[in-house]
């Protein structure tokens, strides 16, 4: 299998490449898009969380302590005194770090049902249910997150795949099958529970609708499209000839333009403002 080093590596290019071309169709403000990359680069190393004491794993537990304690402090900051915002977060804290750590690697087997495309979906719409009704984000982007987390994931799967093909000695590890699989047959229970994980999640999730809307969009393709390469000249200095472009008279080599304003209507396509 690959090690923590290639995942991450891996995943955080995948990521980036996908929050290339949604930055340049400008359908989500700039500031979700950070939150979405990370789904992405999270969901590179989230099949390794069941490797017990793995360097993903302890990282994972204490990303998802520190998240969960303070989603549970502002939640509650305006009903409890100080002293009892404190208990809450430190004992949020303390239990996903170590108590939901320590009973998880009890029953999870590395290989196992978590490296699976029914843990992948599971996990996708997690992530939308958490943008939406925690972190408060519109529908698109939720699914947006959820949609780079599930790649990711797929990426990690399919790097243990070809990690378990000896180049050199022409064979087949004895690890090959176990990552990139639909589900796991050598544990039917956990399979069934993961299913059920995965209707749950569905039903819970928010309205993909947006989202596969914003995908469908012929406009949005038909602008990646056109942006794929430079028009005229590369980074505005070099034309696609070769030669240094020509700048306009009283025009400066370097502008700037105005952001994109956050949209609440998630992946719908925002009206672009030029520079004064």
């Amino acid at each position: 299998m690959a090690n923590f080093t290639t995942h991450i590596a891996a995943g955080t290019v995948v990521a980036g490449a996908l929050a290339t071309l949604t930055l340049a169709a400008d359908v989500v403000a700039p500031e979700d898009l950070i939150a979405v990359t990370m789904a992405g680069v999270l969901g590179s190393v989230l099949p390794d969380i069941d490797l017990k004491d793995s360097r993903p794993s302890r990282a994972m537990f204490a990303g998802l302590a520190v998240f969960f304690s303070f989603a549970v402090l502002f939640t509650y900051a305006m009903r409890y005194s100080i002293a009892e915002l404190w208990i809450l977060w430190l004992g949020t804290l303390v239990f996903v770090r170590y108590g939901l750590h320590t009973v998880f690697h009890r029953l999870a087997v590395h290989r196992g049902i978590w490296h699976s495309i029914l843990a992948a979906v599971f996990s996708a719409a997690a992530t939308a249910i958490i943008f939406k009704h925690v972190l408060e984000r519109p529908d698109g982007v939720a699914w947006l997150a959820g949609g780079f987390l599930f790649i990711g994931y797929l990426v990690h799967l399919i790097l243990d795949e070809v990690y378990s093909v000896d180049v050199m000695d022409t064979r087949l590890k004895a690890s090959f099958g176990t990552a990139l699989k639909l589900f796991d047959k050598r544990y039917p229970r956990a399979s069934a529970a993961m299913a059920a994980a995965v209707l749950l999640t569905l039903w819970a999730a928010p309205s993909p609708g947006t989202f596969e809307a914003g995908l469908a969009s012929r406009d949005l393709w038909a602008g990646l499209s056109q942006r794929l390469l430079p028009q005229e000249a590369w980074f505005g200095i070099i034309d696609l000839r070769g030669r240094l472009a020509a700048q306009p008279e009283g025009a400066s080599a370097i502008t700037t333009g105005t952001l994109p304003e956050s949209s609440s209507e998630g992946l719908a396509p925002r009206p672009r403002t030029s520079a004064p």
